[in-house]
């Protein structure tokens, strides 16, 4: 990364209104702006069903406000499209355009291009973000209630998806920005290894984010994973990630109990994403101040676990909001992107 304390954030913004959540991240995260995603203004908009589009068989109940697979009957001839425009967008410079997120679907990716192509410069980074596949397939379920995850062949069909979801927002906005930061949203990462979800193997949540994190990569894309929770961050690291991005608010010593992996990401010029602006009411009690003494804090404990020195782990900083905003208030999430922005200048100067 060229620029050390970097600012940006997660994508999930509560304003209903793309226009004013954009002005406000021009205003706070001037080198790395990042598109929107608001779910108050729709279904639509919510971090499933915003990157549901072109895969087969994804219904949509407006009137229970969710979405499912149907996987009753014969889908095959459904199948065989997918892959066929899959293959035809993944083979070198392909057609990206049926993997597009539609108006309909966010107003925050051509709101925040609109205002990228009159700005009349290039900025030093655009992040965008797409739900990851472990979260997406063991959030939404099929016609049975059976988390989409279990079923192989939509599991592999959610990937390619998503994947191609991340190369046609690279394309999107790579004209305005020297790189692209793309972050693989994976907040259900919080609770691997938990009872909940004891079937859910190792190895495959590696292949498939591995899988997208490749897709960034052909596309010539930064890839980062965001956690909003306590992880096995090492499984991320495996996948190939460039960023970790963490809740460091509330987590941030939890990267610090695995010293050796860690040290290796770095070493690989590895970026830690430190999320250390609280999303929550907290950020009514915090300042620029308290927060730099907190990232200091936590700097020092992982450099004295990994033998990192600190100045290094200065270099390979981003700073970032603990979590997404939608559903804070308005007020409170301003807050959040001001304390962002002055905690990331403060740092910058030192």
């Amino acid at each position: 990364m060229k620029e050390k304390f970097l600012a940006t954030a997660i994508g999930s913004f509560p304003h209903d209104e793309a226009k004013k959540a954009v002005d406000i991240i021009i205003e706070t995260m001037p080198e790395a702006p990042v598109w929107p995603q608001l779910p108050k203004i729709g279904l639509t908009e919510q971090m499933e069903i915003q990157y549901s589009e072109s895969m087969p068989r994804a219904v949509i109940d407006s009137e229970k406000g969710r979405m499912y697979f149907d996987t009753s009957g014969d889908y095959s001839e459904e199948l065989a499209a997918f892959y066929e425009s899959y293959m035809n967008a993944a083979e070198g410079d392909g057609d990206l355009s049926p993997f597009a997120v539609s108006p309909n679907y966010s107003r925050g990716i051509y709101e925040l291009e609109a205002r990228l192509s009159t700005g009349g410069r290039k900025y030093p980074y655009v992040k965008v973000h797409t739900t990851g596949p472990c979260s997406f397939s063991l959030t939404v379920v099929d016609e049975q209630k059976r988390a989409i995850y279990y079923n192989e062949e939509f599991r592999d069909v959610v990937v390619k998806a998503l994947s191609m979801k991340c190369r046609w927002q690279i394309k999107t906005f790579a004209p305005f920005a020297e790189k692209i930061i793309c972050f693989i949203d994976e907040p259900i990462l919080s609770a691997f290894g938990s009872s909940t979800y004891i079937s859910v193997k190792r190895d495959d949540v590696v292949s498939l984010i591995r899988e997208m994190v490749d897709a960034i990569h052909t596309e010539g894309g930064i890839a980062g994973v965001h956690c909003c929770g306590n992880t096995e961050w090492p499984i991320l690291i495996e996948a190939g990630v460039d960023i970790l991005n963490l809740d460091a608010y509330l987590y941030g010593d939890t990267i610090a109990l695995y010293p050796e992996a860690v040290k290796k990401f770095i070493e690989r010029n590895g970026i830690i994403a430190w999320g250390i602006v609280p999303t929550s009411v907290s950020i009514r009690k915090e300042s620029a101040a308290s927060l730099e003494k907190r990232f200091d804090e936590l700097v020092a404990n992982l450099s004295k676990k990994s033998g990192i020195a600190s100045d290094v782990l200065h270099e390979r900083a981003i700073i970032t909001p603990s979590c997404g905003t939608g559903s804070m208030n308005v007020d409170d999430a301003e807050r959040v992107f001001h304390t962002l922005h002055e905690l990331s200048s403060t740092l910058k100067k030192r």
